[in-house]
């Protein structure tokens, strides 16, 4: 089933860091926003039981009858799942506390590794025609992000520019490494985002150098600022590029996803 929605051009991302407060679900909304205001069709879907990337994108939760809990658990088609957002060309499937129970009852399910996989890799996605998934997983390696990870083509990492923020990269890579070796050889590392980033603060700059040194091109040129008005923008279930599209973290951000779709053009060649 991977053949069928790769050959049709839909690129799946997870978008993930076991890491809490790092900037994870603000990089899967507004990563989203600024794809889809370069005329991409982006679907954004909510695996950590948050929920704060279908809030963020303006889906409350009243209004989420399905959601990624029957997705996985309950085999509901994509289709009765996928919300249309008030933005153009941005579409969620959005998440409830119902997940975080998902864990357990994953445990006895034989495919429990590969249920994200089996719901977004087939034939009906293929036709909604996505140009990116973006996986926003839960803070922590469990079997949710398993799933993604399982699901995905490539994994973007948020990594916050603060001290410590390099060890914990280290867990993630051997799970990236046991997911190729067991269950999708294909998995590659998309790249790391520096978030949070102070170029006036030492430490900010002293992350960014070991960062490069120690994952070369794997680190995305573009950093995201410490910007108040991308901490703003969730408040009022917006992404920063509509709440406000002329800020340093709107600016940043579209400029990621030029990065990005550039660095997909070169891996499809």
């Amino acid at each position: 089933m991977a053949d069928i929605l790769t050959s049709s051009g839909t690129k799946i991302i997870a978008v993930t860091n076991q890491k809490g407060g790092v900037g994870k679900t603000t990089t899967a909304i507004n990563l989203s926003a600024a794809l889809a205001d370069m005329g991409k069709r982006v679907l954004v879907v909510d695996i950590d039981p948050q929920g704060n990337a279908s809030t963020g994108l303006g889906i409350h939760a009243d209004e989420r009858d399905y959601t990624a809990y029957e997705l996985l658990l309950e085999e509901v088609l994509p289709t009765e799942v996928i919300r249309q957002t008030q933005f153009e060309n941005i579409f969620v499937v959005p998440a409830t506390t119902d997940l975080a129970s998902a864990d357990i009852e994953l445990i006895s399910n034989e495919k429990r590794s590969y249920l994200l996989r089996n719901a977004l890799r087939t034939a009906l996605m293929a036709e909604i025609d996505f140009d990116y998934i973006l996986i926003d997983c839960p803070p922590s390696l469990n079997l949710l992000t398993v799933n993604a990870m399982v699901a995905s083509d490539s994994v973007l990492v948020p990594l916050q520019s603060e001290f410590f923020a390099l060890e914990g990269l280290s867990q993630l890579m051997l799970t990236i490494r046991d997911v190729r070796k067991a269950a999708n050889p294909d998995l590659r590392i998309e790249g790391i985002v520096l978030t949070m980033f102070d170029g006036r603060n030492n430490l900010s700059q002293q992350v960014e150098a070991d960062a490069r040194e120690n994952l070369g091109d794997l680190v995305f040129q573009t950093k995201i600022p410490r910007n108040v008005r991308v901490s703003e923008a969730p408040s009022f279930a917006l992404p920063v590029l509509h709440y406000d599209p002329n800020s340093r973290g709107a600016v940043a951000y579209r400029a990621l996803a030029k990065e990005l779709v550039e660095k997909s053009a070169q891996v499809a060649a």
